[in-house]
């Protein structure tokens, strides 16, 4: 089978473009021939190009705009040659619609905005257009498939999403706890997250002082970048706690070697590609009740509800405080970082949507 494949992605701001590429590398692997459309930037960061996919640009931004009809006409140009078309986030998946792209596949990879907006506002509006004209839907999380038929998809299902591969430690735990300064018997808590409204990170400054009321004082780092980056930073800085704004790393795999406990306080998560790393890494998980989170990690993350840093602070200190407790979650990380989908797995469950909205 060669089939022609498009894959067709909006604004993106890292899980949904990783797992893209990841995707349309495994299905060129199987011999299909993959396009991917979207803004110019998704290429720039993302590198379809460079991994042998044909990228036409279609500027797919993350709100509505004025340039949504013209968007429009050229999907309809760019699709019509298409086999299947794969559109990844409720803006594609509805502009895919409207320009009539079939067969079409869409999956949902985000919650409503919490936070008002034009996009919260058209938010169900896209999603009863993609329920209505797509010919299968999935979600990344239980919740978004429930929404899906809720707006009245005939076929939604789950989405598999591979983890991320961030490679091996370079320089392990030790030389990166040094290149910290945190001295040995100091835990050390770690977050890396984009910072932006949905990760919850302002839950996590205030459950801080509470966290590090203890000996030997905890220190809480942030590893990331984002719109609140000025907010936190000034935040943290002015706390009675050790909180360290690290920004953005590439040495993600470091950083999850030198931690003692990963930490993720999101208002809404997909499959959390982060508490995946963060398995692999045989860390305990302290996370938020949220999106796929419950899903896919009951009985193996330690679970509190969304904006509660009393509770989120209790969580963390029954872990730092309970060695016994702390080595099970341990074991439980590495038990379930065995079960982790793959890429294959992903490719895998993406070729059987293809084939069953193609058949016949």
């Amino acid at each position: 089978m060669n089939d022609r494949i498009a894959l067709v992605i909006g604004s993106s701001t890292g899980g949904v473009g990783r797992h893209v590429r990841s995707l349309g590398e495994g299905l060129r692997r199987r011999g299909h021939r993959v396009a991917v459309v979207g803004p110019p930037e998704a290429d720039r960061e993302f590198g379809f190009s460079e991994a042998g996919m044909r990228f036409s640009e279609v500027r797919i931004g993350p709100s509505p705009s004025w340039n949504d009809p013209r968007a429009v006409v050229r999907l309809r140009a760019l699709l019509g040659g298409a086999d299947v078309v794969h559109a990844h986030g409720m803006r594609a998946g509805a502009l895919c619609a409207l320009a009539g792209a079939r067969p079409l596949v869409v999956t949902a990879h985000n919650a409503p905005p919490s936070v008002s907006g034009p996009l919260s506002a058209a938010f169900p509006v896209l999603e009863r257009i993609v329920a209505a004209r797509a010919d299968l839907v999935t979600g990344v999380s239980g919740d978004l498939v429930r929404r899906l038929r809720a707006a009245g998809a005939a076929d939604a299902r789950p989405a598999v999403v591979a983890a991320p591969d961030t490679g091996g430690t370079i320089k392990g735990r030790e030389e990166t706890r040094r290149d910290l300064a945190v001295t040995p018997e100091r835990p050390l808590l770690l977050t890396v997250a984009r910072l932006a409204e949905q990760k919850g990170l302002d839950v996590l400054l205030e459950a801080a002082p509470a966290i590090a009321d203890r000996s030997p004082e905890p220190v809480v780092a942030i590893a990331g970048d984002g719109p609140l980056w000025g907010r936190l930073h000034d935040t943290a800085a002015e706390m009675d706690a050790d909180v360290r704004m690290l920004g953005s790393r590439s040495d993600v795999a470091d950083l999850l070697a030198a931690a003692d406990l990963f930490c993720l306080p999101s208002r809404w998560e997909g499959p959390s590609l982060v508490i995946m790393e963060a398995l692999r890494a045989g860390l305990p998980v302290v996370a938020t009740r949220v999106g796929g989170i419950p899903d896919l990690y009951e009985g193996t993350v330690e679970m509190v509800p969304p904006g509660d840093a009393g509770a989120f602070a209790a969580a963390v200190g029954r872990v730092l405080d309970d060695p016994e407790y702390a080595a099970d979650l341990r074991a439980r990380s590495r038990e379930a970082a065995r079960n982790l989908p793959d890429e294959e797995d992903a490719v895998e469950a993406a070729c059987a949507l293809y084939k069953a909205v193609t058949r016949g």
